[in-house]
């Protein structure tokens, strides 16, 4: 793991440093920077951002989006265009069984005894691996707790579940990195609502419940009116929140034309995440094996006995076969992967060309009615909704969807926005339904999709990336594009977290 920040006591040394010398002064005022004397206003030392545990960095640029290979399935879900992606980070490899029990313990020692729920609730469905003309028996036992299988990716997850591990990680990164910098002790018996929580730590005094974990000691404040302080954002030192890729991030991210660029000129087109138009290693060392794990023909997952051609019937371990260009594994293969998409098939003409997404439902941090100021924390838990996308946890912040409703919003006076959910803007919200009929209303009926009478799609269905094991070559392009509801799992369908790069797109030295 990249460090790219110091020690908080010896950044905090730092400002005191710079305070004394009265080197560093405002633009715009004159005053002094990390002065006490004149209000304390602290400037730290920052370098960059640090790379979280397991990310690879993947420096952002433009691509043509979609499709690159026949439609064979005639969808036109997938029609090429340009679009820029940003800087950001992503696994190098896809979670493994061993990362997922981490998370199942933990989940189950801190919450078993009061809210065994949300335990059962992170449990994946290790029934998957059933069919009804095949004897995979031996799977719905093992796969998942044996240690033979702890390096194979974990499957029978959900969309919900799969974005749960990356808020539980983010946390545990972060108060990881606290105790690191010497202002945090371990704290295993951390039980219901006292564990460490992010956004409820930032809050500070705020929150309804702040956060009481062992503090070993704040770090010294410039402020005047206070000797100590908690880490703020302002400090550069938590990492953001870890989360599913976005289909433009998974898709650019898995070519790996970095390898293909000159200049600003990209040399080769690519088919897979290598390149040429075979599924082969060309190189002499090399000669003829299989680039990835995928099923060759019908009864063909591996080859022949001797000589088996990917050397894997079902799932093979995350660091298997070559990695692309950007230093990440089993990008075609292995297991398809879930991003953060809302599936419409007439996204990739619709979304905006930077940062490409569908999905989005705006919220804001939840506060007391009596009193603005204070922000409100879930006091227990409460068993997630079938059409919910968040869970509720003892000890993280509510959340609610901004609304008109509320003047605190300003939804009257924004111009980006008027309402919280957009995940159907333009594909199946009142304006482009040819049903609309009430021109009036704030948020129109969603009739473009009749789920269950002339479609299969809401706003629960999910897009999944890439090819499985159980998939021919043609799904290890990664323009394709399939879904899923985000409440179902199968036995070939995996996923990576990503995380947010903030500041330069291209980091030191460039």
């Amino acid at each position: 793991m990249k460090k790219a920040v110091k020690p908080l006591l010896l950044i905090a040394g730092g400002a005191m440093i710079m305070a004394s010398c009265q080197k560093e002064r405002s633009n715009v005022t004159g005053w002094n920077y990390n002065d006490r004397k004149n209000g304390g206003f602290e400037v730290v030392p920052y370098e960059e951002q640090e790379t979280g545990p397991g990310l690879v960095f993947i420096e952002g640029g433009t691509f043509t989006m979609g499709r690159v290979e026949q439609d064979v399935t005639f969808d036109w879900n997938h029609v090429p265009r340009r679009v820029t992606v940003s800087s950001f980070y992503l696994d190098e490899t896809e979670v493994r069984n061993l990362d997922y029990l981490e998370y199942l313990y933990w989940t189950a020692r801190v919450f078993g005894a009061n809210y065994p729920e949300i335990y059962t609730q992170a449990l994946p469905d290790t029934l998957v691996w059933r069919e009804k003309l095949a004897y995979n028996e031996p799977y719905v036992t093992y796969y998942l707790r044996h240690p033979a299988y702890r390096d194979y990716p974990v499957v029978g997850v959900n969309w919900l579940q799969a974005s749960d591990f990356c808020n539980w990680r983010s946390d545990r990164v972060n108060e990881f990195i606290l105790i690191r910098e010497g202002i945090l002790e371990f704290a295993p018996d951390q039980r219901d609502g006292q564990t460490f929580n992010t956004d409820r730590y930032l809050t500070g005094m705020k929150a309804t419940t702040p956060y009481v974990g062992a503090v070993v000691q704040n770090i010294p404040s410039l402020n005047p009116d206070q000797e100590t302080r908690m880490v703020r954002m302002e400090d550069g030192i938590l990492l953001p929140k870890y989360r599913l890729p976005t289909e433009a991030e998974w898709e650019y991210a898995s070519f790996g034309l970095i390898g293909n660029t000159i200049g600003e000129r990209i040399t080769d087109r690519r088919l897979y995440p290598w390149n040429g138009h075979a599924v082969r290693n060309p190189d002499e060392r090399y000669l003829g094996q299989m680039l990835a794990n995928y099923k060759r023909s019908n009864g063909d997952n591996m080859g022949t006995a001797g000589m088996l051609n990917d050397a894997g019937d079902i799932t093979t371990p995350v660091y298997s076969y070559w990695p692309n260009d950007y230093g990440l594994y089993n990008m075609a293969g292995n297991v398809s992967e879930w991003v953060m998409d809302v599936y419409r098939p007439s996204s990739l003409t619709d979304d905006d060309d930077f940062r490409s997404f569908r999905g989005n439902v705006f919220t804001t941090q939840k506060r007391a009615d009596d009193d603005p100021n204070l922000i409100l924390v879930n006091e227990d838990s409460v068993l997630r909704d079938k059409d919910s996308n968040i869970v509720s946890i003892p000890g993280t912040i509510r959340s609610r969807e901004v609304n008109l409703a509320y003047k605190e919003d300003k939804l009257d006076k924004r111009r980006n926005y008027k309402y919280a959910d957009n995940i159907s803007f333009k594909d199946g919200d009142g304006m482009s339904s040819i049903y609309y009929v009430d021109p009036t209303a704030q948020q129109p009926n969603k009739l473009m999709y009749e789920y269950g009478i002339t479609s299969m799609l809401n706003d629960k269905a999910r897009v999944y990336k890439g090819g499985s094991w159980k998939d021919r070559a043609y799904w290890m392009v990664p323009g394709t594009r399939r879904y899923l509801d985000q409440n179902q799992a199968t036995a070939f369908l995996g996923f990576r977290c990503a995380m947010d790069r903030v500041g330069s797109p291209v980091g030191l030295g460039k």
